[in-house]
């Protein structure tokens, strides 16, 4: 049996953010109690990350990291098309990919205790992102 749904996540720009509960919810709906959950971001310029949820200066450490890594308007980059963010943001979701794989059990992703699921928008500006959750028994 599969279920699958598209969630629609507004971004306000660059950052990351928390999509654990919807995950979860797409998996309690299918009614699936194992499994596999597969979530896929349909955008090359945003990823998915799990990463720990309890303290946020995590993700904000994480992002001063890219920053450094991958900085906006470096002139290695021909691609910028759509401004001096466009190619950091396609590198960004390469090195950060775009899906995950996540077991399920007892009807949910068996997440570990600091855990979360987040999309990880890599332009500036405001996005609106799609997300498929597919989960497979």
């Amino acid at each position: 049996m599969t279920h699958q749904e598209t969630l629609r996540q507004h971004t306000r720009g660059r950052g990351t953010y928390d999509i654990t509960a919807e995950v979860q919810r797409v998996v309690r709906e299918s009614g699936m109690r194992t499994g596999l959950c597969h979530v896929f971001v349909q955008h090359t310029s945003a990823s998915l990350i799990i990463c720990e949820n309890a303290d946020p200066t995590v993700r904000s450490d994480l992002e001063r990291f890219m920053t450094r890594l991958t900085p906006d308007g470096d002139p290695i980059y021909d691609h910028t098309l759509e401004g001096p963010d466009d190619m950091p943001a396609h590198v960004r979701s390469i090195l950060t990919k775009m899906d995950l794989t996540l077991p399920v059990g007892e009807g949910r992703c068996t997440l570990g205790t600091w855990q979360g699921i987040f999309l990880y928008e890599h332009r500036h500006a405001a996005q609106q992102r799609r997300v498929v959750v597919t989960v497979q028994d």
